[in-house]
């Protein structure tokens, strides 16, 4: 009759503990789910309208944002490039994807704005659907301030990535130092003016690299395209259009 009482401390304790692993387990495999529950994985949108993108995702607890917009030969105008995160990507819920917009192939004409005031040139490029990119500025008094003196890509350009044209505008030469230029077409300049029309700017040139040139044969077929004058600059880098800072170097290869 003793031992009865203790018996029952026994069977209570191990109920108590029991409760407990129970309540634990329960516990932990809430947490489980609450951690994984807010995990989704990431779809494949590629190819897909922005609007169709944007569905799936919002179905999934996911937001989607356009970053870009490129030409594309491939892919249809409102469909999707390219993505971030990845595909199978392991994300949690509220995640923001990112996306580049397809607008097709590059049907638009760049319009030709050097010589014209900055806000002329941007309202010709929102015309035809395009837009300003970087604005470069540089101290130059031979024309108004304002006035755009060089633009990349150049007038008429084919094949261009982007809808936004880069424009070098004219500031005054009693402003600060420019904050970057568009490089110029040093092609066909005997390499001195072009290392000088360089340094003028406070741009550095590289040493030249001369490359044999070869000459037309002369007769009947010959072809009707100048000579390459020796000491004339036949290829540079950056390329014309690009936007270069006063850190760069540019390099030149010149006619022998």
């Amino acid at each position: 009759m003793r031992m009865r009482p203790v018996v029952n401390f026994f069977q209570v304790a191990w109920l108590v503990m029991m409760l407990v692993a129970v309540a634990l387990l329960a516990a932990i495999t809430t947490m489980h789910f609450a951690i994984h529950g807010a995990e989704v994985t990431v779809p494949t949108v590629k190819g897909m309208t922005v609007a169709d993108a944007r569905s799936q995702a919002s179905g999934l607890g996911l937001d989607l944002d356009v970053d870009n917009r490129y030409y594309s030969e491939d892919v249809a105008a409102g469909h999707i490039l390219v993505q971030m995160p990845a595909p199978g990507t392991v994300v949690r819920r509220e995640w923001h994807m990112r996306v580049a917009e397809s607008l097709g192939p590059q049907k638009v004409d760049v319009p030709e704005t050097v010589g014209h005031d900055e806000r002329l040139a941007a309202l010709q490029l929102r015309r035809v659907g395009l837009e300003v990119g970087l604005t470069a500025r540089l101290p130059y008094s031979a024309v108004a301030e304002g006035t755009v003196l060089a633009q990349d890509p150049p007038a008429h350009a084919q094949g261009i990535a982007r809808p936004s044209i880069n424009l070098l505008v004219a500031a005054s030469s009693e402003g600060d130092a420019p904050d970057g230029f568009v490089m110029p077409d040093l092609t066909g300049l005997p390499v001195v003016t072009a290392q000088a029309e360089l340094a003028s700017v406070g741009i550095k040139s590289a040493t030249p690299k001369f490359v044999s040139v070869p000459i037309a044969s002369v007769g009947n077929n010959a072809s009707s395209k100048p000579p390459v004058r020796p000491g004339s600059v036949t290829a540079q880098q950056p390329s014309a259009g690009a936007r270069i800072l006063q850190s760069d170097t540019v390099k030149l290869t010149v006619a022998k």
